[in-house]
């Protein structure tokens, strides 16, 4: 690994951390229940990609298959929770 490739994923890896960070904050504090649903929807893409970039750094398919789980689940929990919200309940 190149130390340019090594400070980027390190650099990646702190910023996506702070990122996670300030939407927990939003989702903890947030006024309305749109913002912490778009707040977990921040959550759980800054969670796939910080396991997207794991991956790359110890080079292992286990990361990217957890990454790909993460995104089908935090879609499908996104898309129910934009239901609920719309018409108060999820399965009609």
């Amino acid at each position: 690994m190149t130390p340019i490739l090594f400070w980027a994923l390190k650099c990646a890896l702190f910023l996506l951390a702070v990122a996670m960070l300030c939407a927990l904050f939003r989702l903890l504090i947030g006024p309305t229940a749109q913002d912490r649903v778009m707040a977990l929807d921040c959550l759980y893409v800054n969670g796939m990609l910080m396991m997207l970039v794991l991956g790359i750094n110890y080079a292992s398919n286990v990361y990217f298959e957890a990454a790909l789980l993460v995104a089908i689940f935090g879609f499908v929990g996104s898309t129910a929770m934009a239901k609920f919200l719309l018409r108060g309940e999820v399965i009609e």
